[in-house]
């Protein structure tokens, strides 16, 4: 593979790891912290445990170098935030009283003052909290955790490499903080940011640091010369410290672009580089800046994102390439193995030979570490590996699961025709407002009620045999009937059956389809306690049996308003998933609407007048780059309209989004077709109202008055005063009034309260607009 003294230089790395542990402990103390059920001294505890056991395990699998700083209670970027001192006014006391529960407070709000906004981090399904910042923004160092966990994997004998987000993506992340009049950019306060991670490297530096990683994936996206130029003034201001560790700047999800030569050029002593995701772009521009020469290189060959084994060999082929264009190359995932789950072997309700071409983040470590011993000490060394990595890979490309002829020959079928409505949308509004009968400001909820513990122990139960499909079955529809009930007596407008049947929005189908697979312990963080198991798409979809009508038809039955069917669109199954690597995402998102397609038409057949296929990854799967984004949205919305075109035009078709920028898919999001959207707006202060009436958009909309991924129930005057907000922007007689999102976890205290503020501010804003109270 060219020189071997080149190649004797490879180490075998990571950029991050799993944060909750084997049996999920990390998300079993915090959430009993917050319960008074755990001290924080036990929470200490806990969490050092873990990244104990996390650090020894990767160097007994052969990781040269171990992440630190990577651990968090809650996400990485709030972190950063206590690290440069960007704490917002309103938590400032909490956090002076109490970091611990001040940091949770922003993460979470109290009931008295918000939290951060949340949204997606990058396209991934993971959301950060977003930096509030002003141009009175005073940054402030405190080293205190990254000092900390250096010294702790230090102590343990491991060679380990702290992990920041860098200064460039954090400002590019950032958002104007409330009240901050417009124009204001994050940028503008770098010169301000930096001399903070200045004293943050020299104490890393003092503390034993030998490298320091700087993440900056907001490079990867389409940047404008003055934030090229940023990120250039960065790096060379930070490159040129003295008392600094040597410095690598980690980029990934996508190719780097303009920015491979600014960051080439920078006085850094190593890049890291995504060659999983548009690997040829990166190695082409890499060789066109004459690569690195006498730099380090982290070649990111192994998939970070998916849960497919590498093929190794053709990752040898990169790394071979790779050599002669660095001073070292290093092998590692393309990004961090936090949107992974831990461990495929803990699968036993998988076919083991399937469980054989999964990789989660323990196999991908062991991918990585065979891959660096190819490089030091040559092919032969790992002879073994690759012939059962082929044999492996051969079994994945024959499996019959991977193909079915009937459902191909379905997708081939499609017209163009079977993707639009039969009626335009103004049409279908008049018959939907005659069929329907809805007042001014409807209300509604997003689908999910709070998942209770009766609830989770009778699915525990049927899983394993202690109760039958009859006592599961009652005990469903008892909890609809609660459900329905209250929705009733609180006045809201058109019912959801809460979703009691359901583990997870996409787990819940994808059990039911064909080509699926179920995990049950492949956890992965979507935000700071909330984990879920993304099923794992590995073959063609069909869908053998109706999967919601049972329980949708059940609740119609006890009620005379209607009674939303709810489903999950076909992008969403894809991005909640991990999806197959081997044909192309759009014929793989055009099985599932096909499928869906089956569900929504046997929904209408049984008398659902408003059917909800949510789409809340629409905007997370965008690609970062705008050249690749159009042919991603024609596929997508295409998807969503084949899975929603065939019903009838006064059947009312919902979707609903959340915890995302967007702005930029509001041209698609008018492509979808969708009779009524609904969109989290109340973390984000109405925003996404003023930006689809500034975009034109038609249609109804129900931006929501209600966060509930926080604690705090809002009061009525509250709602109100969001609701006004929105009407700012949308007339009323297209305004819908629903929480940001679904209610599953949240517990029936809070709903109750919020929902019954929800109805109330409704009432009054309805009556200031007619005059009427309903």
């Amino acid at each position: 593979m060219t020189s071997k003294s080149a190649a004797a230089a490879a180490r075998a790395t990571v950029y991050g790891y799993p944060r909750q542990g084997r049996n999920r402990e990390l998300k079993k103390a915090i959430e009993g912290y917050w319960k008074g059920r755990v001290t924080a001294d036990a929470l200490r505890e806990t969490a050092a445990g873990l990244r104990r056991t996390t650090w020894r395990q990767l160097a007994e699998a052969g990781i040269h170098e171990v992440p630190t700083g990577d651990f968090s209670y809650y996400d990485h970027v709030l972190d950063t935030s206590v690290m440069v001192g960007a704490i917002p006014a309103r938590h400032r006391a909490a956090v002076e009283a109490d970091a611990l529960d001040g940091y949770f407070a922003m993460a979470r709000g109290t009931q008295d003052v918000a939290p951060l906004e949340m949204t997606k981090w990058f396209d991934t399904n993971y959301h950060y909290l977003v930096p509030e910042l002003g141009p009175d923004t005073v940054f402030t160092t405190d080293s205190a955790k990254q000092l900390a966990e250096l010294e702790e994997a230090l102590a343990l004998g491991l060679a380990a490499r702290p992990v920041l987000v860098g200064p460039v993506t954090y400002l590019l992340l950032a958002k104007p903080a409330p009240g901050v009049g417009p124009g204001f950019e994050p940028l503008t306060l770098l010169d301000r940011l930096l001399p903070v991670y200045s004293e943050v490297l020299a104490d890393l530096r003092a503390a034993g640091a030998e490298w320091v990683q700087l993440d900056e994936p907001a490079l990867v996206q389409d940047r404008t010369p003055a934030e090229l130029n940023a990120a250039a003034r960065a790096y060379r201001e930070l490159g040129a410290l003295t008392d600094r560790p040597k410095l690598l700047v980690a980029s990934y999800f996508d190719r780097l672009g303009e920015a491979l030569p600014v960051l080439a050029k920078a006085p850094v002593e190593g890049l890291a580089l995504d060659f999983t995701r548009s690997a040829a772009a990166n190695l082409d521009d890499l060789a066109a800046v004459g690569g690195l020469p006498g730099k380090r290189l982290v070649a990111g060959v192994v998939n970070g994102r998916n849960v497919w084994i590498n093929d190794l060999e053709k990752s040898l082929a990169t790394l071979g390439t790779l050599l002669g264009l660095a001073g070292r190359v290093d092998v590692a995932a393309s990004c961090s193995l936090l949107h992974v789950p831990l461990d495929a072997t803990a699968e036993r309700d998988i076919d083991p030979q399937i469980v054989r071409w999964l990789a989660f983040a323990r196999q991908k470590t062991g991918e990585i570490v065979t891959l660096a011993r190819a490089l030091e000490r040559g092919t032969d060394s790992v002879a073994a590996e690759l012939a059962a990595n082929r044999a492996d890979l051969a079994s994945r490309a024959g499996s019959a699961i991977t193909h079915d002829p009937a459902v191909r020959a379905r997708s081939a079928a499609v017209t163009e025709a079977d993707t639009h409505r039969s009626q335009p949308y103004g049409l279908r509004a008049a018959a939907q407002r005659d069929r329907l009968g809805l007042p001014l400001l409807p209300t509604t909820t997003i689908g999910s009620f709070p998942q209770t513990t009766e609830l989770r122990t009778a699915r525990a139960g049927l899983r394993a045999g202690r109760i039958g499909t009859a006592a599961y079955e009652e005990r469903i529809e008892a909890e609809i009937r609660e459900v329905v009930a209250f929705q009733e007596e609180a006045g809201i407008d058109v019912l959801v059956h809460g979703e009691p049947e359901r583990n997870d929005m996409v787990q819940y189908f994808a059990e039911q389809l064909t080509g699926y697979l179920a995990t049950q312990h492949g956890w992965v963080q979507s935000y700071g306690t909330r984990y879920v198991r993304p099923p794992i798409l590995a073959g063609d979809i069909s869908r053998p049996e109706p999967m919601t009508v049972r329980w949708t038809r059940y609740a119609q039955s006890l009620t005379d308003r209607p009674v939303k069917g709810m489903l999950t669109g076909p992008v969403t199954m894809l991005a909640w998933s991990f999806v197959r690597d081997d044909q192309p995402l759009a014929e793989t998102a055009r099985q599932v609407a096909l499928a869906l397609r089956d569900e929504v038409n046997d929904l209408e057949a049984a008398g659902a007048s408003v059917i909800q296929a949510d789409e809340p990854a629409l905007r997370e799967t965008l690609p970062l780059r705008r050249a690749d984004r159009a042919a991603y949205l024609v596929w997508a919305t295409e998807a969503f309209r084949l899975a929603t075109s065939g019903i009838r035009p006064d059947t009312q078709i919902h979707t609903h989004m959340c915890y995302a920028e967007f702005g930029d898919i509001l041209t698609a999001i008018d492509d979808l077709d969708a009779d009524v959207i609904s969109l989290e707006a109340a973390r984000s202060h109405m925003q996404v109202a003023g930006e689809l009436a500034a975009a034109g958009y038609p249609r109804e909309v129900g931006p929501g008055v209600y966060d509930i991924h926080s604690p705090r129930v809002p009061g009525a005057a509250e709602a109100a005063d969001l609701l006004r907000k929105g009407l700012a922007a949308i007339p009323g007689e297209r305004l819908w009034v629903n929480p940001d999102c679904g209610l599953k976890t949240r517990g029936w205290t809070e709903v109750r309260a919020s929902l019954e503020n929800l109805v109330t501010a409704a009432r009054v804003v309805r009556k200031e607009l007619d005059g009427t109270v309903s």
